[in-house]
């Protein structure tokens, strides 16, 4: 009996050794992409042989979080070997020129420690991030930085800031809905305060702004002339006049193709002007084509990757 209550004790010690060094094993076992959380930015990364970095703004209240809920490229961008950083870098339509330096050198920094690679970096935002990414890329490309992107991409972005006032000075006048209204209202003042009124200091507007199409001005990304440039937008006018009233001069859209045609009989070399149709829906499922989704995610992807 003694024998057997020893061998039972062995049998059970040798099994309780097994399942530590199975879980030991198991807990050194390292994964093919690496999360890496700061209070900046959020971070995925391959372990190895990285492809290229794929940098993201959100719209103008998003942050890293929010914009991984709405743009789940990591799929993609995983099975290429992308890193992608989403940048807690929001509530900005345009950049002040000591914003600018100090992102550029956050930006060259994030890249420096956590070991980028950066021959092929890619940047891009969704709304007011479109103007962002822009506008940070063309500043990088002017100043020579360490890191110069090879390509910029926006999603329905407010390009042209003295349009925007516009169109949210007539906004507020149809006073449709509470929040839409006091959306307008936010926008005619902070503009309003920020650079006066078009009719009357139209230059303070093409000082910031990524366009302004009633001068055709675009120094703010005259450096990008050989950068790859992608304009997505969704132009569903119906949609818009029957949500917002809205005709399509209205729409962030027909800025976005003001701009194109400006930028290429501008010389400018890769640009893309994309629209969708019925592609822009929002992480819960509402229709809206304003939204992420018009973003092709494989495609921009392979855009990167020149595949």
């Amino acid at each position: 009996m003694k024998k057997l209550l020893g061998l039972l004790v062995c049998i059970t010690l040798l099994l309780s050794c097994k399942n530590k060094e199975s879980v030991k094993s198991n807990s050194t076992v390292k994964t093919d992409y690496q999360e890496i959380i700061k209070d900046d930015y959020v971070l995925n990364k391959p372990l190895k042989n990285i492809k290229g970095v794929l940098i993201l703004f959100g719209g103008y209240p998003e942050d890293a979080n929010a914009i991984k809920q709405e743009f789940k490229i990591l799929e993609q961008a995983k099975a290429e070997n992308v890193a992608v950083l989403y940048m807690n870098y929001n509530r900005k339509l345009w950049l002040e020129q000591k914003e600018r330096v100090l992102l550029s050198e956050q930006i060259q920094n994030i890249i420096k420690t956590e070991q980028l690679p950066t021959e092929n970096i890619y940047v891009g935002g969704f709304s007011s991030g479109g103007n962002i990414a822009l506008l940070i890329s063309n500043f990088m490309t002017q100043e020579h930085a360490s890191i110069i992107p090879k390509g910029v991409f926006i999603g329905d972005s407010p390009v042209d800031l003295a349009a925007l006032y516009h169109i949210a000075k007539k906004c507020e006048a149809r006073n449709i809905s509470n929040s839409t209204t006091e959306e307008c209202k936010w926008l005619v003042q902070t503009l309003g305060q920020a650079f006066g009124t078009p009719e009357s200091d139209l230059a303070n507007y093409e000082a910031y702004s990524v366009f302004t199409s009633t001068t055709n001005n675009i120094q703010n990304i005259n450096n990008l002339k050989h950068t790859k440039i992608r304009l997505y937008t969704e132009p569903d006018s119906l949609w818009w006049k029957t949500h917002n009233m809205s005709t399509y001069e209205d729409m962030n859209a027909y800025s976005i193709k003001k701009l194109s045609d400006v930028l290429q009989q501008n010389n400018f070399e890769h640009v893309e002007y994309i629209t969708t149709v019925n592609k822009g829906y929002r992480a819960n499922g509402d229709r809206h084509p304003h939204s992420w989704s018009i973003i092709d995610r494989t495609s921009l992807i392979n855009w990167m990757l020149n595949k």
